[in-house]
């Protein structure tokens, strides 16, 4: 069996961090906030375009996805690497492309759909396994993976979800293993991107500013991580944050 052909399984309920779940453990604020962009098909065949995302990060998709990928250590990449979430575009086919012989790579997601749309794009790739979790609950043994890849996915969290992400993140990860960050910033006061994006990021994804008030730090466990890196990009709107995991 093909690594995206497994079956979808999940426990309806409430994930860690009080997030309510419904339509098969899909939480309530994807489903509030982010219907248009992840669970309904004609979103996912349009933002699933590779000039579409690089225009909704004001050309940095590609520069971001390099660098991000780099940080998570040189290729070929041994063991075992965890992204968690589906990335539109192909961030995922070069993650896995950067893999050694006997590597693994692990992409989970909460959304069935955006699971089966990685999959189409695989293409039957087996050293892939799609699985469907929560990443507030991702469920296994501690210190499992080499290294995990977050890639703009904490601005789309309520910050109890985003706090518990971290934390499980952080749970299965190897000591010495590396968690790369990728995700949105305040801008500089003279970078004009600032008044543009914040009215949109009020309307579109009502919990990304809260990475413009506070810093990625705020929200990580207090102790058992060193900072390796730390840059930020099209004037402070992006930030890229490498992790030791101690």
């Amino acid at each position: 069996m093909r690594a995206h052909d497994r079956a979808f399984r999940t426990t309806p309920g409430v994930s860690a961090g009080g997030a309510r779940t419904v339509e098969g453990d899909i939480p309530q604020y994807l489903v509030d906030h982010y219907a248009w962009a992840y669970l309904r098909p004609s979103a996912i065949a349009f933002f699933d375009r590779g000039w579409v995302v690089n225009l909704i990060l004001w050309g940095h998709f590609g520069r971001l996805r390099d660098i991000a990928l780099e940080w998570l250590g040189e290729a070929p990449l041994a063991g075992r690497t965890l992204q968690v979430a589906c990335v539109y575009g192909d961030l995922t086919q070069r993650l896995a492309g950067r893999g050694g012989p006997g590597a693994a790579l692990e992409v989970v997601d909460v959304v069935p759909q955006q699971l089966a749309n990685l999959g189409r794009k695989l293409s039957g790739d087996t050293k892939v396994l799609l699985r469907l979790a929560n990443s507030t609950e991702l469920g296994g043994a501690d210190h499992r993976y080499d290294r995990a890849l977050l890639f703009f996915l904490l601005h789309e969290q309520p910050e109890s979800v985003r706090r518990a992400t971290l934390a499980e993140v952080m749970r299965v990860v190897k000591p010495g293993g590396r968690i790369v960050i990728a995700d949105y910033h305040r801008p500089s006061r003279i970078n004009p991107l600032g008044l543009l994006m914040r009215p949109v990021l009020q309307h579109l994804e009502p919990f990304a500013l809260d990475l413009w008030r506070d810093e990625l730090v705020t929200w990580l466990p207090l102790s058992g991580l060193r900072t390796l890196e730390h840059r930020f990009f099209c004037g402070g709107l992006y930030q890229l944050l490498a992790l030791s995991v101690e």
